[in-house]
């Protein structure tokens, strides 16, 4: 009786081993979980060596429904940060020739410049600034410039107000009026 429970025992354990996954085949899913695809060579998927250099090209793929019955077209959204966008501005105009201080406020429409510079040429110097502006923001904002230092205390103190703040439109609507008087660019 010994030998026989034995015997079955092992058939049993043999039979087990037989039916359990291969868990060396690891490989057949790709790091994302969202597929079985395997071919490696998809960028949009491997990043084998886990670095992001500064040079390194920037590249994402976006799919409506990665994973079939899914849908993640709703969590893609994202708020520009107008305090780091004007950070930025700032310190691309400083990198332009004859133009030292820059002081730079974002709203929700407007990019307000003010900016000193010891150029005799202020058109070419506002458009210069203007342009940088330009670069950096959405196609639909306004953006002024001025090289009259003057009213960049005006500007700074818009610096610890938001969009919801009392009266706040009127007043860069009044400064917007006094920063016309200076060249513009195009």
């Amino acid at each position: 009786m010994n030998k026989r429970s034995l015997i079955v025992s092992i058939g049993f354990l043999l039979l087990l081993a037989a039916c359990n996954n291969d868990s060396a085949v690891e490989g057949l899913y790709n790091e994302s979980g969202n597929t079985i695809n395997v071919n490696d060579q998809r960028a949009d998927i491997y990043n084998k060596n886990g670095k992001n250099e500064p040079e390194d090209f920037g590249y994402v793929r976006h799919q409506k429904a990665p994973v079939t019955g899914t849908n993640v077209a709703n969590d893609h959204y994202a708020a520009m940060d107008r305090e780091k966008t004007a950070d930025i501005i700032s310190k691309l105009c400083t990198d332009i020739p004859n133009v030292d201080d820059v002081s730079t406020l974002v709203t929700g429409e407007e990019v307000i410049i003010v900016y000193a510079t010891d150029s005799d040429n202020r058109k070419e110097k506002a458009d210069q600034v203007k342009k940088t502006a330009m670069s950096v923001v959405p196609r639909w904002f306004d953006i002024f410039v001025t090289d009259n230092t003057a009213l960049r205390k005006n500007v700074e103190s818009f610096a610890t107000m938001d969009s919801d703040s009392r009266k706040a439109e009127y007043a860069i609507d009044q400064l917007i009026k006094e920063i016309k008087k200076s060249p513009q660019g195009q």
